[in-house]
């Protein structure tokens, strides 16, 4: 049986905008059970005492660059590129550091 839903396209490596102070969020797709999102970040961090605490798992994947995350346990993980982690729901985390010299480009994907 044929959709004749649209199908989406882009590039996760194209629009690039310089970045400033802030990282950028960008929805890639959302359904009513998953969003896909494609965070740039350029030497960004998490607020001192910040910890994501989201309702929902999430996959992140860094596509360009390198992170590293913290968890409240105190556990660090550095990742570069075609790293993932798999985050439960409620996992409070916060990106601990990120390269200042070039782009890293996360793909998280909220389930």
């Amino acid at each position: 049986m044929a959709s004749n839903s649209p199908v989406t396209v882009g590039n996760l490596f194209s629009n690039i905008p310089v970045i400033t102070m802030d990282e950028l969020f960008e929805d890639v797709i959302v359904t009513d059970f998953t969003r896909i999102q494609r965070i740039i970040s350029r030497g960004q961090s998490s607020p001192e005492g910040f910890w994501y605490d989201q309702p929902e798992n999430e996959l992140i994947i860094i596509m360009q660059g390198r992170g590293k995350l913290e968890f409240d346990n105190g556990e660090y993980m550095t990742m570069e590129v075609g790293d993932y982690v798999a985050i439960p729901a409620h996992r409070k985390h916060r990106v601990a550091w990120t390269d200042p010299d070039t782009e890293t480009i996360w793909l998280a994907v909220f389930y």
